[in-house]
């Protein structure tokens, strides 16, 4: 992997699933404190049924969540 891929982040919506963000990010909550992820890549919840939000869990799984991969139609 080159250096210019390992600094590119990259975030993909899984089809009724999480976003996906590969590469270098820091997720802080909404008074700026830094969260740990604990893991890379990061999934973050679509759905808002996660027990460990901003982190996706699976729970949309069994709540039947759906969207699309790519952009909705309006």
């Amino acid at each position: 992997m080159s250096d210019a891929e390992e600094s590119e982040v990259r975030i993909v919506p899984y089809r009724d699933g999480p976003l996906i963000v590969r590469g270098p990010v820091t997720i802080c909550d909404q008074d700026g404190n830094e969260i740990d992820a604990g893991r890379s890549p990061v999934a973050l919840c679509r759905c808002g049924r996660s027990r460990i939000r901003p982190f996706c869990d699976g729970t949309h799984t069994t709540t039947r969540f759906r969207a699309p991969s790519g952009r909705e139609a309006r």
